[in-house]
């Protein structure tokens, strides 16, 4: 009866020690994710020409990470792919960043709706030349907001002077309230 109850709390223990490693490995793989996260945000807030303009997002699954969103500037496309390459434990850049096409007509947009959010009281300070927490993006005559501010009422407004941008046909509101990331 003896051996029975050795063996029993053998097998116990050991199944107790696997389910200890496979939490732990759960636990580690969550928080290399969370790493790499942080360390995609950095790197792209760092681009030097990463601007008002540009709006980067990426999603980080396993060792693979996925840039998407719409930049002015070519280069910053091929250096947000470069400077995401480098981060240790990234295996995979899948690279989905549209590059907007010149225009004019989206360029005029562009130039009204910056002027008239930073004139608008409170909320230029969301348009700081280095990383700025909201992102203006115009293609094609539609504007998208993205990024984050730290209140609702700035939410509604920024919504609120975009749709008064002459010769926009449609503003979509990305925005999101966060007090930590907005500046």
């Amino acid at each position: 009866m003896k051996n029975v109850y050795k063996y029993f709390a053998l097998f116990a223990a050991i199944i107790a020690f696997s389910f200890a490693t496979v939490n732990a490995q759960s636990f580690s793989d969550s928080g290399t994710k969370q790493s790499i996260e942080r360390q995609v945000e950095k790197k792209i807030l760092r681009l030097p020409r990463y601007e008002v303009f540009d709006h980067i997002g990426y999603s980080v699954d396993g060792d693979t990470v996925t840039l998407y969103g719409k930049v002015l500037n070519g280069v910053n496309k091929n250096d947000a792919a470069a400077a995401v390459r480098r981060i240790p434990g990234v295996g995979n850049v899948v690279n989905n960043i549209e590059i907007l096409p010149p225009s004019p007509f989206d360029d005029s947009i562009r130039t009204s709706l910056y002027r008239k959010v930073a004139n608008w009281g409170g909320l230029s300070r969301y348009l700081w030349p280095v990383n700025p927490s909201v992102r203006l993006i115009v293609d094609g005559g539609r504007i998208n907001l993205e990024g984050y501010v730290s209140r609702k009422g700035d939410l509604d407004a920024f919504y609120a002077v975009a749709r008064t941008v002459p010769g926009a046909f449609t503003v979509t509101n990305n925005l999101k309230i966060d007090r930590e990331r907005a500046q």
